[in-house]
């Protein structure tokens, strides 16, 4: 991990920050931002009040809060929307927040007492910030919290509409928009089918990704999204050119803003932006775990359960017979607090269950020998970083874009893609822990991650770039 007090230039060039307020997107941006400082930048953060992050946690940067500041600003006031959950603040911020985003903007280019603003960098679903960065003449870098092979998947959405893939309304039935549910599948032969732009994925995979068109509102912000990233003056991938190098052949040939990959986790930890209190009384006991012995279950701070599916869960994990380190994020279960869904004495003494936890410290632990994730992408990558073999459970949105390459392409893992059955589970869990073949891949892929992070390595000299051009700005 590198340093905060690495400085490679003089801190006489400020940066504005300004990521979307949800834990897998506060993550890579700040750490994005502690990079950055590293490398002797100025840096500010504009940030929502809404999920803000602990700020004694980072002294070194200036922090403002935008957009929701009003309490009697009737455009906030009844969040989220009806059927929209956390989706809703995306698509009002995005709507209403481009004259206050140019008012922060104008006062911050303003400033004669502080470094001159070298650009704002946003997550790439601002797509709201790229005419404002342009009427101000300020360049917009992004950062996509997503993988490239995604990026460019959402980018064939209006083709995908046209072949029919997003039009099955009988074949599956849509969880709410917060990933509340597992999507669930009728039987149909023409969901198995590859899908001809993409072979890797099979038609599901579209529809589990939640679009019922390609112009409803979400596939609205996701085409704003992607038109507006392609207008941006750079790309910032929390990835390594040898884990998606095909896919960014197709971006570099496809669009003319430059691409940075650089891979977060290997510089800093997730542990500081965590919006939630994190539990570390269990690490003694992890402590005392043989090596590779471990399951460790956790499926991000958004997604939700029924009843039904987490007694499935909970008895596909203990029919496995291996350890298990699971987080139950409260309110995981759809209708409880925390655990009251849980069978009294049926987990005994093989596991432990937390509120939260540190997840790459976790990944990193030697203990560990499978993660059974949601396939969210910083789960996905962290696993990858740290050379941990994964079980799929995708909810929505990118998810079951990342598990089917997680399998099927990178073949670091095992895709539960027939939803919430025990003995599926039982058996992927089993499978994972013992297959030679899967782990050697994924240490394989650590291996090459490592490689690229010295000096001449593709992520190292990534980074390199990313400070010269933005010096150059």
């Amino acid at each position: 991990m590198e340093t905060q007090t690495q400085t490679t230039v003089d801190r006489h060039r400020r940066i504005i920050l300004f990521p979307l307020p949800y834990q897998g997107h506060v993550n890579p941006m700040l750490q994005l931002a502690n990079l950055l400082y590293s490398k002797g930048f100025n840096i500010t953060i504009f940030h929502t009040n809404f999920n803000k992050p602990k700020t004694s946690n980072y002294p070194h940067f200036t922090f403002k809060f935008i957009l929701d500041n009003d309490p009697h600003d009737e455009r906030y006031c009844n969040l989220p929307l009806h059927g929209m959950g956390a989706f809703s603040r995306v698509l009002l911020f995005n709507q209403f927040g481009a004259d206050e985003l140019r008012h922060q903007l104008e006062l911050e280019l303003s400033k004669k007492d502080e470094p001159s603003v070298s650009c704002l960098i946003t997550d790439a679903l601002w797509h709201f910030a790229q005419p404002v960065a342009v009427s101000l003449n300020l360049p917009r870098l992004v950062l996509r919290t997503s993988s490239l092979f995604c990026f460019l998947v959402y980018a064939s959405l209006p083709l995908l509409n046209d072949r029919g893939y997003l039009d099955h309304s009988n074949d599956i039935t849509t969880p709410l928009l917060d990933g509340l549910g597992y999507q669930h599948l009728s039987d149909n032969n023409h969901l198995e089918e590859q899908v001809m732009e993409f072979p890797m994925l099979k038609v599901k995979d579209i529809i589990k990704m939640g679009f019922k068109k390609a112009n409803d509102v979400v596939g609205d912000v996701i085409g704003n999204m992607v038109k507006r990233t392609k207008a941006s003056s750079g790309i910032i991938w929390n990835s390594f050119k040898g884990l998606e190098e095909p896919e960014l052949e197709t971006v570099v040939r496809e669009i003319s803003a430059p691409s940075f990959l650089i891979p977060f986790p290997k510089h800093f930890t997730a542990s500081s932006s965590s919006l939630h209190e994190q539990d570390r009384t269990f690490f003694p006991w992890l402590d005392q775990q043989p090596p590779k012995s471990v399951v460790y279950v956790s499926f991000g701070s958004v997604s939700q359960l029924n009843e039904k599916h987490f007694l499935e869960m909970v008895h596909g994990l203990v029919d496995s017979k291996q350890s298990f380190l699971w987080v139950v994020r409260p309110g995981f279960v759809d209708g409880s607090t925390w655990l009251e869904a849980l069978p009294d004495g049926l987990m005994g003494e093989r596991g432990r269950i937390v509120k939260w936890a540190p997840q790459q410290e976790v990944l990193a632990h030697k203990a560990i020998g499978a993660f059974w994730t949601h396939s969210g992408w910083n789960s996905t990558f962290e696993s990858v970083c740290e050379g941990v073999p994964m079980i799929c459970s995708p909810f929505w949105g990118d998810q079951p874009l990342n598990a089917r390459y997680t399998s099927d392409v990178l073949k670091v893992g095992v895709y539960l893609e027939n939803g919430w059955k025990r003995e599926e589970i039982t058996n992927a869990i089993r499978r994972v822990m013992v297959d030679e073949e899967i782990r050697e891949r994924v240490k394989i892929l650590k291996q090459k991650l490592d490689v690229s992070l010295i000096k001449g390595g593709s992520s190292y000299e990534s980074v390199q770039s990313l400070v010269a051009y933005i010096s150059s700005l």
